[in-house]
């Protein structure tokens, strides 16, 4: 039995142990939360406030969605550098689509409900298709990834300047805009209903893995270690959403708002953004690829590919079909992180993504996905995104110069790289 007393002369569990926490994971919150309390004194509380906060949380998603991405890629022992150059090829797809072609072409009017949808399914078939070429080339054609991928660079940023024509295109359509963060937000009472649902969830999946560990006579937790990985959940995304409802509109936008309905805003009113639907889109995606990498045949394939390329071609699995599915899945996160990025900035323009790239590859590698292949967490990726944003909004705000932010983030990166592998030497993991 787990909860049974330990042997005499047996060391009794430590509380790491018995929360089974990932002491990766543990030391990665704890350089996040060292950023954020020295950029907090050094800016004079300014960033740790609602408002710096719900802005980070909006620079972060589209290089957080691609990151998770990206951890199938590099697992499977490949590298997509690619990646901004694809989003910036699905933007001016929809650039196109949304200013020119559906508004001039096929009558559709402005604000027309159908320019939306199509815009995004043209941007997310765009990455989904390069992405599938990018697949097929590394995986049938047996071209390495690292220059299909570099090709790739070169080539789709500079069919989207010349799709584009080299403008910057805009306006977009008000719904789209509402993808992007700032113009699309649930609101108090939906965010907190989001956040109860949310928790719900956390809960649930928490003990059903613990039932699940029973059924196989797995060893489980104490009931105490569960129950305070429950209340840390809980705390967690419950204290997100308040600091997100935290955020009050502007006097200027509230008016703004009530006189595009006609009306007066009344005295002393006042109303909170709450949570970013970019960010909620964030949490789908983490879910979703959260599952496929661990409940699903394609998740398993993945990281017994990964783990041994050749065993796993001779057990049966077809590994070129299987490159092809990750770079296509690759590609539509591309289209998708398009979506958001280009909503967020309210326009296409031509250096959108620049560098990307390198920001994708380095939040992966930073969250501890190995670059020999075989292992990856999505919310180590997402957190390492996180942790980077977190780096250059600080120094940003700080007024640290642009070509001094990037020597930090590179050097931040060869660190994170280089303490992994202590780590993994110290604990025997492949390197």
């Amino acid at each position: 039995m787990t909860n049974a007393a330990p042997p005499s002369g047996q060391k009794k569990p430590s509380l790491l142990k018995n929360l089974e926490l990932d002491t990766r994971l543990l030391g990665m919150i704890g350089a996040f939360v060292l950023i954020c309390l020295v950029f907090n004194v050094i800016t004079d509380g300014r960033f740790l406030t609602a408002r710096n906060i719900f802005n980070l949380s909006i620079q972060t998603v589209s290089v957080a969605i691609m990151a998770t991405g990206m951890v199938f890629v590099i697992v499977t022992r490949h590298i997509d550098l690619s990646v901004g150059a694809v989003l910036a090829m699905s933007s001016a797809v929809m650039g196109v689509l949304q200013v020119q072609l559906l508004p001039h072409a096929l009558g559709l009017g402005i604000g027309h409900p159908l320019i939306a949808p199509i815009t995004i399914v043209g941007g997310l078939l765009t990455g989904t298709l390069i992405g599938a070429l990018n697949g097929w080339l590394i995986g049938y054609q047996r071209i390495p990834a690292f220059i299909v991928t570099l090709g790739g660079l070169l080539i789709w940023r500079n069919f989207g300047w010349y799709l584009s024509d080299g403008q910057t295109l805009g306006p977009l359509d008000a719904h789209f805009l509402l993808l992007g963060g700032i113009e699309g937000t649930l609101g108090t009472t939906l965010s907190w209903a989001l956040g109860v649902i949310l928790s719900l969830a956390a809960l649930w999946a928490i003990w059903q893995a613990r039932a699940a560990k029973i059924r196989h006579e797995f060893p489980v937790k104490p009931i105490w270690a569960e129950v305070t990985m429950m209340g840390v959940a809980v705390a967690a995304i419950m204290g997100l959403v308040a600091i997100y409802n935290a955020y009050e509109m502007p006097v200027g936008r509230l008016k703004r708002m009530f006189a595009e309905r006609g009306e007066v805003m009344p005295d002393g009113f006042s109303a909170s953004y709450g949570m970013p639907i970019s960010v909620l889109l964030l949490v789908i995606v983490a879910v979703a690829m959260t599952v496929l990498a661990r409940r699903t045949r394609l998740g398993r394939y993945i990281f017994a590919t990964g783990g041994n390329p050749d065993a796993a071609e001779l057990s049966g699995i077809n590994t070129r079909m299987l490159t092809v599915k990750i770079f296509a899945l690759m590609g539509f996160l591309c289209g998708l992180s398009a979506v958001v990025a280009q909503a967020r900035l309210s326009n296409h323009a031509n250096d959108i993504g620049t560098l990307d790239e390198l920001r994708v590859i380095a939040a992966a590698v930073i969250g501890g996905t190995a670059l020999a292949g075989g292992i990856g967490t999505i919310y180590g990726a997402i957190l390492g995104a996180v942790i980077m944003q977190s780096l250059q909004s600080g120094m940003a705000m700080v007024g640290v110069d642009a070509p001094f932010q990037n020597i930090i983030v590179g050097s931040v990166l060869v660190i994170a790289v280089w303490i992994d592998i202590q780590y993994r030497k110290r604990t025997g993991e492949k390197l």
